[in-house]
Order: structure tokens, then sequence, then C-alpha cells
């Protein structure tokens, strides 16, 4: 059993992620059982090359990176392995404070360990901390980089996951959610996960991959929207040397590198229709072929697919193939938004500052309940993410110990209800109300309120457009269509 696994069982959930880099056994042992005592995973790596590795596969938020000091010997030689694992760590995260702990070894003088730390904080370390260690200056500096304000964890917060795939959150919404998503983790049932952006779509996919059969291998994400067709089917399938002008190698799809694993199609609804009918034939017979190949490749992957659109809605206009779109949704959820689960706003916040907190280097204490208000108040358009943002830079832009918008303005004023908003929709209400709309068709209905709305907002688009709810594009059309309708009468 290694050091790490004796500590393992004392906490079933921890909020973040520590790498101990010693090749001896005494200080991780005293680091790992501090860091138990507080909810904080620690792993041990006992040379530079684990480290790296661990570093490129997962995300800590503290490193300690251990040197021995012989008072005989030049001191900047002896701390140069330590310097340049930092140097390499930091080119994989900058922000990540480090922690050097220097040996006390007899013949030592205060010049020698003031040179040492003079070196050491010039490199980039934020603290030295001499071996055997204090607990009590250990706890000192888990406290100022690693805040642990305590907050419910739904799902995906085992040994194997770091905090940014957490699941923060207590309203009945998301518990419904966590509990459908665990009841279908265990099938292969391609699952479709709906909601809009922000609100943590992703994380839900990744978490039914963690407790699914499947867990054991690969999960893959490709994001449909961010390429064009041609590049689209040779991400996901791979192509043969010479299938194109730049192919020079043979390469593996997405689909060959989920094998035994699962594939997470982010924004389906993104894809072009021609490649949804390709798309249908992989998932239905389970291999395919390279782009400018003729061998067939066998595939076993589980397919998680995301939209912030009502696919089913597009399937109804010709913009989404209904038969894949059957095929994707034997199981469907959907991500409730943030403005429908406010009672997890106050969780959440705390999530941000525990995951952030080492970034900037600020200790927060208290959430302004000024703040708080007005983050209930708000609409969240951009959910979660939005939230997460929000907190970063109230971290990085104030200052003190209570986390607060005082020292954002232009964040403050942004934050704001509109209540001229309210008061236009009513009006716009009343002024319906007091019309007959009984055997009204819908299309009158609309067109009729949209040319009521501008008038009554003076011809401003925008502030139409938001009353009405929908889009500034949408109301273009529909103000397009209608005066291409009025010349054809004509």
């Amino acid at each position: 059993m290694s050091v790490t696994e004796n500590y393992k069982t004392q906490n079933s959930s921890y909020t973040s992620n520590v790498l101990i880099v010693d090749g001896t056994c005494d200080t991780p042992g005293i680091i790992l059982r501090v860091l138990a005592q507080h909810g904080i995973r620690g792993i041990v790596a006992d040379d530079q090359t684990k480290a790296l590795d661990r570093i490129e596969k997962d995300d800590y938020q503290l490193i300690f990176i251990a040197a021995n000091i012989d008072a005989k010997r030049n001191i900047y030689e002896q701390l140069k392995p330590a310097l340049n694992l930092l140097e390499n760590v930091k080119s994989y995260r900058p922000e990540m404070p480090a922690v050097l702990l220097a040996s006390e070894i007899s013949g030592q003088n205060n010049n020698q360990l003031v040179e040492a730390a003079v070196i050491a904080a010039k490199a980039g370390f934020c603290e030295m901390l001499l071996t055997p260690l204090d607990a009590r200056k250990l706890e000192i500096i888990l406290a100022k980089y690693l805040p642990n304000h305590q907050v419910p964890i739904l799902a995906g917060a085992d040994e194997q996951v770091h905090n940014l795939f957490s699941i923060v959150g207590s309203s009945p919404e998301l518990t419904q959610t966590i509990k459908l998503s665990r009841r279908i983790a265990p099938t292969s049932a391609p699952v479709l996960v709906s909601g809009e952006s922000g609100t943590g779509k992703e994380l839900i996919s990744y978490m039914i991959h963690r407790h699914s059969k499947r867990a054991d291998g690969p999960y893959v994400r490709v994001n449909c929207a961010a390429l064009s067709e041609s590049l689209l089917e040779s991400e996901l399938f791979g192509h043969e040397i010479g299938a194109f002008t730049g192919a020079y190698a043979q390469r593996k799809g997405r689909f060959e590198m989920a094998h035994g694993g699962t594939l997470l199609l982010d924004e389906i609804t993104e894809t072009p229709p021609r490649f949804q009918a390709k798309l249908l034939r992989v998932l239905e017979q389970q291999d395919f072929e390279r782009v400018g190949g003729n061998d067939n490749i066998k595939i076993s992957v589980r397919i998680i697919s995301t939209t912030n659109k009502d696919l089913k809605q597009e399937v109804l206009e010709n913009r989404f193939r209904a038969d894949l779109y059957y095929r994707l949704s034997a199981v469907r959820i959907l991500v409730s938004p943030l403005r429908e689960r406010k009672e997890d706003i106050y969780d959440l916040s705390w999530h941000f500052v525990n995951l952030y907190a080492a970034e900037v280097n600020r200790t927060i204490k208290k959430l302004d309940p000024a703040m708080m208000q007005i983050f209930h108040k708000y609409h969240w358009p951009g959910n979660v993410r939005q939230l997460r943002n929000v907190i970063r830079t109230c971290m990085i832009l104030g200052s003190g110990e209570i986390l607060s918008l005082a020292d954002v303005s232009w964040l403050f004023d942004e934050l704001q209800p509109r209540p001229q908003q309210s008061v236009e929709q009513s009006e716009l209400s009343e002024q319906l109300e007091d019309s007959s709309l009984a055997g009204v068709p819908l299309a009158q209905l609309e067109r009729r309120a949209i040319l009521e709305t501008l008038r009554h907002t003076q011809g401003n688009q925008t502030k139409a457009a938001r009353v009405l709810g929908i889009s500034d594009r949408t109301l273009r059309g529909k103000i397009k269509q209608y005066r291409q309708e009025k010349l054809t009468a004509v």
C-alpha cells in the first residue's frame, strides 16, 4: 500500500489536490496526514519525471518540492534540481503555488538558509519550509493557499476527480438530475444531455462516464461547433496518408481513440446534415473507415451528446435528422438553468472561492450579504459559467477578506436587475389583455405583439427584443419578413 492510500479512506471526498515531490518516506507521510485531516488529497511522486507526468494528466492546486541542503556544498547547485522542476511545472501551470521543502542538516547556519530562501523566492517558490516539518506552519500554508470552505459535493468528487469536475449544489432540480445520471451510468445506452450554455452539461457527461462500466476506458471530447464539416469528419474518423493535402501521416480519429470508453459529442446540433448521415451509420454499425481508407475499423464506444437547443424542435424544422435524434436520445437528461435553482448560488460561490484563492493569493472569510442579494435577484443568462467568472473577477480586482462587488463597479452595474423591463412587459400585457385575442391566428398574434412592442419602445429594436424575450437577430428577421409581405401585397 502506498503512502497516499494510507490516508485515502479517512476522507471520502476531497476539495483540492496537492502534489508532493520527495523521494523520502518521512516528510510525505507528515504532509499526507495533515492534508487528510483537512479533506485535501495528497499524491506523492518520488522523482521529477513522475511529477511532471502527474501534472500533465491531472489538476493540482499546490505542489511541495523537497531539496536537501548541505552546508559544505554550493547552495544554488543543490537547489538546481528543484528549480528546474519548478520551471517545468510553471510551464504547465504558471499560477500554481509551490513550496520548497528544505531539509535541515547539521552544520547549516542562518546565512545559508537565508540564501536558500532568496534563491527560492526569485525562482518562483511562494514559501520555504524547513524539515522536519512543523504541522502548525504547514496548516498556515494550507489555509493561505487552499481554503476549505465546505460545500455540498453531489457527484464527481471522488479521489480520482479534481475539483474542476465537482458538481456542487443541493437544489431539488440538481439532485434529481444527478440521481437520473447515476441510474443510467452503468448502462451503455446513448445519452442526450440538454440545457442552456454554462449549466454544466459536460460535468454531467463526465460524471456518467466516471460511474459507468467504461470508467477505466478513455473519455474523449469533440466540440462539434468548432469544426467545419471536412475537419469534423477527419477529427472523428481519422485519415490515411495522402487522403487530402497536408495528410502526411496516418491519424487516428476520436472514435478510434475512444474505443472501450466514452465519446462526448459536444453541441451535436451544429453538425451539418450530410455529416449526420455518416454519423448515424457509424453509431448503428459500430465500425467506420478512415478518410481516404478502405479498411473497416470496429469500435465499441458509448456516445454522450450535448446540446443547448431544443433538439426535437430542430427535427421538426428539418435542421436535424429524425433518425439520428432517436438514436442519440435513448436517455435524455435536462440540466436546469441557474435561475431555476438559485439555492445553489451560495455553495457555488464558495466553491469558486476555493478554486481560485491560490491563483489570486487572497484569503476570503466572508461573502458580502449585499452581493449575495444581487446574485439572487439576477437572472444569470450565462448560468454557472457566468457565476464562476464573476467570482473570479471579484477575487482578482477586490481586496480584503470579504468578497464583494464594491471594487468592481462595472460588474455591479451589469448584475443589476432591469426595472424598466418588468414595467414595459406589464404595460404590454395590459394592452393585450384589453383586446380580444380569441380566435386570432398565432402568426397574427406574434406580428401584433412585435409591432405593438416596437411602437411602445419608439422603434428601439434592442429594447423591444429584450421585452419580447427574443434575440435581436430574430427580431430583425421578423421585421424584414413583414416588410417583404407588405411589398408583395402592394
